[in-house]
């Protein structure tokens, strides 16, 4: 009996077989044409789709940075969970996503040096040109701070897969960072009519600046880079297109996230939504508990309007500490926060993460101007001020002075640094800070014991060692 059933079986299978190889033959169809990487980003509407791609893998709804990057920098001291130990898989996704997105933008900017855009007007291959530069030199930014030198694949690299790339060196990574953004910058416009989430000419010279400030800083510590900072942030203060918020409360609401403060960010909109705000949420209010912070930061947080504004520490009055607030006692990161309560309830987030905004700049300039000159100028006093003052809800705070001119050089830099951290905290920008002044065992003193110098830098994924043979690991780290 089994004998037959099992007949019975390969019988049916082999007349399911045929009928479906018949059916194949009916199927069978001549393509007119078949898209590939080389032939089809012909027209601006499809280099524009690449790097559209490009920013998804570094900011979608359950994805990328989502979460102010809570997890690859919760080592810094204002996320609550950090505790120094880096473990062999640490930023794994970081590297993953950005050489995503490097693989969209250098199939858009091959394209572009092909002549793929026939018949366009050449001032709009320029801004397609100029935005896949900016876009790369971003995600090398990233990269290099986090891994040091990498290797550095453009649209003349050749394929990857089939031909292995070794490491670049830290200097030669931030060499092709500066072309890139030095292109972007000749090739971008002030602003785009109705469509304020793409980079900028500021947004360009923005970066560089950043990325000048940290290359005269460790590791490089090329301290020329400190006048080429400081003029950079300087055009962009002088351009007359960005400034403050007035209101710190404003910053971080989703009617300002295309203000006149902010300069370039991660954008979420209706059809392309950020992750649900409950993430940020304490449990007792119905969110998920994902927005910790590290009490010690806000107990050092200066008292003012900014405080407030940008942290989540008392509710109807009761601060965290108070038995309502259990099992959540921590204070919460607010300016990701700002949401109606519909749009909570629904789910619903379009919030934007800044990149970079004007205060940035202020301070970048601030710290350039004082190593620079070996002490500061009045034009860097002014410009911290300008953020200490609008932190201070614009009056006068006894408690949290304007700074003076009569600081030395280490006293004035400490207190930009710490600016620095009180005005970006929660924005990819503390650990950097931290890791390019040398300062991540000195303000992680509880958890010192699990750091060292090796610890600046995160490993190369296991994956890629094992595939790629021309990788090297970073000292510290386990190699395959």
């Amino acid at each position: 009996m089994r004998k037959q059933i099992i007949r019975s079986i390969i019988y049916f299978f082999f007349l399911f077989l045929c009928a479906a190889v018949s059916s194949c033959k009916k199927l069978v169809e001549r393509p007119i044409s078949i898209n590939t990487p080389d032939n089809y980003y012909n027209t601006p509407g499809q280099i524009e789709s690449a790097y559209a791609a490009a920013m998804n893998e570094l900011y979608n709804e359950w994805g990328g940075y989502n979460g102010a990057g809570n997890d690859i920098f919760i080592n810094d001291d204002q996320y609550y969970g950090g505790d120094l130990n880096i473990t062999s898989s640490h930023g794994d996704n970081a590297w993953a996503m950005h050489y995503g997105a490097l693989l969209n933008i250098n199939m858009a900017l091959k394209a572009i040096k092909n002549g793929n855009l026939t018949a366009v007007n050449s001032d709009v291959i320029n801004q397609l040109e100029g935005q896949g530069r900016f876009l790369r030199a971003y995600n090398y930014f990233m990269l290099v701070r986090m891994f040091g030198g990498v290797p550095l694949l453009t649209e003349d690299s050749p394929d990857p897969v089939t031909e292995q790339i070794g490491r670049s060196s830290i200097a030669e990574t931030y060499a092709l960072i500066e072309s890139d953004f030095t292109d972007a910058i000749a090739k971008l416009p002030d602003s785009w009519s109705g469509k304020p989430g793409k980079p900028t000419k500021g947004a360009a010279k923005s970066l560089l600046a950043k990325a000048y400030l940290t290359m005269a800083t460790a590791p490089m510590n090329e301290t020329a880079n400190y006048a080429k900072a400081a003029a950079l942030a300087a055009e962009v203060m002088q351009s007359g297109i960005y400034r403050l918020e007035t209101d710190v409360n404003d910053v971080f609401q989703d009617s300002h996230k295309y203000g006149p403060e902010i300069i370039w960010s991660l954008n979420a909109n209706d059809v392309d939504r950020a992750t649900d705000h409950h993430t940020y949420a304490p449990d007792f209010l119905g969110g998920w508990s994902g927005g910790r912070v590290e009490p010690a930061f806000e107990q050092n947080f200066p008292i003012q309007s900014r405080k407030k504004a940008y942290l989540f520490y008392e509710y109807n009055g009761l601060p965290y500490t108070d038995p309502s607030w259990s099992p959540d006692n921590y204070p919460f990161i607010q300016k990701y926060l700002n949401v109606s309560a519909e749009d909570f309830s629904k789910g619903k987030s379009i919030m934007n993460i800044p990149i970079i905004r004007f205060a940035d700049v202020l301070l970048i300039y601030a710290e350039a101007k004082n190593k620079m000159n070996g002490g500061p100028t009045q034009d860097a006093v002014d410009a911290i001020n300008l953020v200490r003052h609008r932190a201070n809800g614009n009056v006068s705070n006894p408690a949290y002075p304007d700074l003076a001119v009569a600081m030395t050089e280490e006293a004035f830099d400490e207190a930009v640094i710490q600016e620095r951290s009180l005005e970006l905290c929660f924005e990819m920008d503390r650990w950097f800070d931290m890791v390019r002044k040398r300062i991540v065992r000195e303000k992680n003193p509880t958890y010192a014991q699990n750091f060292t110098e090796d610890d600046y830098l995160f490993p190369i994924p296991e994956l890629d060692l094992r595939l790629n043979g021309k990788l090297v690991q970073n000292p510290g780290y386990p190699s395959p």
